[in-house]
């Protein structure tokens, strides 16, 4: 049943990244971080009383709160970085790399999970990093959206988001093990909620909310429930999957992202990152033997 959860994350990941992509086209985005996260945390409370898992708030250890705090910052962090990557660059290019997130959680899991990395995992592993690299490192073309006048600061973001998503997978595998999935994603949208509010405020950017335009703001909705049920999909899945199965079938949302980009935004591959979009694929599909 996990792995149907895994599947499901995968599907409304993809979609948050083109929801999200159109709907911070305007808007600055950490200020659309903070808006989407108000949208994921109503979702994920709504289904911690449907569910009926808000009666066992009382019994979350201090060790358990502990880690769903700090996933929940590790969380706010990728986002704040994914999102401005998103701002920045071509969604084909910042998704393959954090999707290279993978690699990072599978060495975190055998370092702190002590679980294994097999010779799949390590081909895998190798494939992964191959199909990044021939997807994002490219001869420089002539940009339509601004990306090179930004020069290649999208890339440090998205590394960024890349590192503190596989912290959070880690982090959020510890945190999860002693409480009901749907209200451990509660909690931890509480702590990005707040993350995220503090940045727009210390930044002054909260200003900025009444130049946001509908488009904008239905985008972001949207954004915010496709993220909601990615995220509710996936801590199901990492509560009885392993974390170096469930994280990579998760990375799959790479094939659905890449599908509506080229639909929607007109981003094309070519015949080098569509090489690369298959040998991230293979390994990721691997994991699963």
């Amino acid at each position: 049943m996990w792995i149907l959860f895994a599947f499901g994350s995968a599907v409304f990941a993809g979609l948050t990244a083109i929801l999200a992509k159109i709907g911070i086209k305007n808007v600055d985005s950490n200020v659309a971080t903070a808006l989407r996260t108000v949208v994921v945390l109503l979702f994920s409370w709504l289904m911690v009383f449907i569910v009926g898992s808000h009666r066992t708030l009382v019994d979350v250890s201090g060790k358990t709160l502990l880690f769903l705090i700090l996933s929940g910052l590790a969380t706010g962090a990728s986002w704040l970085c994914y999102f401005k990557a998103l701002q920045l660059g071509d969604v084909n290019k910042v998704t393959p790399i954090d999707k290279a997130s993978t690699v990072l959680t599978m060495v975190f899991a055998f370092i702190f999970l002590g679980e294994k990395i097999t010779l799949i995992k390590a081909g895998a592993m190798i494939l992964i990093g191959m199909g990044t690299y021939l997807m994002v490192y490219q001869k420089k073309q002539p940009s339509t959206n601004g990306v090179g006048a930004k020069g290649s600061l999208w890339l440090a973001y998205a590394w960024g988001a890349a590192i503190f998503a596989s912290l959070t997978a880690i982090l959020g595998k510890v945190g999860i093990e002693g409480i009901e999935s749907n209200l451990g994603t509660a909690i931890r949208t509480i702590v990005v909620l707040l993350m995220a509010w503090i940045i727009v405020f210390a930044t002054k950017k909260q200003g900025t909310l009444k130049q946001i335009d509908q488009k904008s703001w239905r985008f972001l909705i949207l954004s915010g429930f496709a993220t909601g049920g990615s995220w509710l999909c996936y801590y199901r899945a990492l509560q009885s999957g392993p974390a170096s199965v469930v994280v990579p079938i998760d990375k799959l949302s790479i094939l659905f992202t890449i599908a509506f980009s080229y639909y929607f935004l007109k981003e094309k591959l070519t015949g080098k990152t569509t090489t690369g979009l298959i040998l991230i694929v293979a390994g990721t599909l691997s994991l699963l033997i």
